[in-house]
């Protein structure tokens, strides 16, 4: 059955889609709960909360290592100090998953436009994007500042349907949670959700994408290109 017969642009998001940045994710906020005298938690339950921004991944962070909802200053204090620990480990904790590169040549080579929607701050985007070499894929970057609501929110979305000039059906969105998959279905564009992401541990089948895809290197026969 062919899913994506009027794709004519492609959207990403970043952590657990292209990149796998649990690593070093895990590292930064480790080193902010340490750092305020909070026990670790470790790159298994930190990959769990990934997907919603940097002041909901430390505000999960907080609530598992206090057993309780955190109080607002205690957030900023730690989103502080995330964002001083991150920029030390975000290119050395970050790597491309299997096949990604490939895949987003022969893409490029298609004459796709391509864009990055992804939750995460924005300043680390474009250099993390660099440090891996894809960063001359994308030709729009979309970041968790520079819309007022995030995914699940459709917003980012219909920002890029904007930016690229496009209707709904003609965007395909790859995503690996269900964050990305609900923005998807809201904008009303077609999606792809990959089973290797995070997830919050969930399979992303539950969240029903139009296709579901195990490994990177099948989305260019999934879309028919």
């Amino acid at each position: 059955m062919a899913h994506f017969t009027k794709v004519r642009a492609l959207a990403f998001d970043l952590d657990g889609t292209l990149i796998d940045s649990a690593p070093g994710l895990a590292s930064a906020v480790d080193a902010a709960l340490t750092s305020l005298g909070l026990p670790a938690a470790g790159v298994g339950r930190v990959s769990t909360w990934i997907g919603n921004g940097a002041d909901i991944l430390i505000e999960r962070a907080l609530t598992w290592a206090t057993g309780q909802k955190p109080e607002s200053d205690l957030i900023r204090d730690a989103r502080v100090l995330l964002d001083t620990h991150y920029a030390t480990t975000v290119e050395s904790g970050s790597k491309l998953f299997p096949g990604v590169k490939e895949g987003l040549a022969a893409l490029a080579a298609k004459g796709l436009p391509m864009a990055i929607v992804t939750n995460k701050p924005t300043p680390f985007v474009a250099p993390l994007l660099a440090s891996l070499g894809i960063a001359d894929y994308f030709s729009l970057i979309i970041g968790g500042d520079d819309v007022v609501a995030k995914k699940p929110h459709p917003a980012p979305l219909f920002l890029v349907l904007g930016k690229f000039g496009l209707l709904q059906e003609e965007l395909v969105f790859v995503g690996d949670s269900r964050n990305d998959i609900l923005a998807a279905q809201a904008a009303g564009c077609p999606c792809v959700g990959m089973t290797f992401g995070y997830n919050y541990g969930e399979p992303i089948a539950t969240s029903q994408p139009t296709v579901v895809l195990d490994h990177f290197n099948d989305l260019l026969p999934a879309l028919g290109l």
